[in-house]
């Protein structure tokens, strides 16, 4: 299925998990208002937004988690649609960028989630990818401190409450929702 929609950029963003790990860096203040003026901003700007998350499973049945640079915790990876791109070409952008990861196949749209946490407006598209590869191993960037693939039994410290009530959806067959 190809899915193309006229909707503007977005820059993934959302609260600190309450069990945030302790190893984390706590955002400041300057950060924290910085985020609620951009959201202002967003909102006055903007219409709808709309991100794409990838659930990478690997063949041991791991899943692949990123740490970003400012969001405190584990999410999957993923970020915003870009004016004129497909969600699929987003998805395919956003793991290699930030994974290393190449499709090798199509990716499955599991659902769109309204995520309400971040703004009324904000969805999220989440696809479950299995045919992949990835070359070599993930190097950090600014944005990704740490990728890494992660049993869904044992899902490092942090992870946000989305990310695993996604993977017990997808993975354990656990009920679904419309938000994220």
């Amino acid at each position: 299925m190809q899915l193309s929609l006229p909707v503007g950029r977005r820059v993934t963003v959302g609260r600190v998990p309450p069990a945030a790990s302790a190893t984390a860096p706590r955002r400041g203040l300057g950060e924290r208002l910085l985020h609620r003026v951009l959201h202002l901003w967003w909102r006055l700007r903007r219409g709808m937004t709309l991100g794409v998350r990838g659930l990478v499973v690997d063949p041991d049945g791991r899943v692949f988690l990123v740490r970003h640079s400012y969001l405190t915790g584990w999410y999957l990876p993923g970020g915003g649609v870009e004016v004129g791109e497909t969600m699929e070409t987003s998805l395919a952008r956003e793991l290699l960028e930030e994974g290393n990861l190449h499709l090798d196949g199509p990716a499955v749209l599991h659902g769109v989630y309204l995520n309400d946490r971040v703004s009324r407006r904000d969805h999220v598209a989440l696809y479950v990818v299995r045919a992949f590869r990835q070359p070599a191993p993930f190097v950090p960037t600014r944005e990704i401190l740490e990728a890494g693939f992660f049993s869904p039994d044992a899902l490092p410290d942090g992870t946000s409450p989305a990310t695993r009530a996604r993977i017990a959806e997808i993975l354990h067959g656990a009920p679904g929702s419309a938000h994220w």
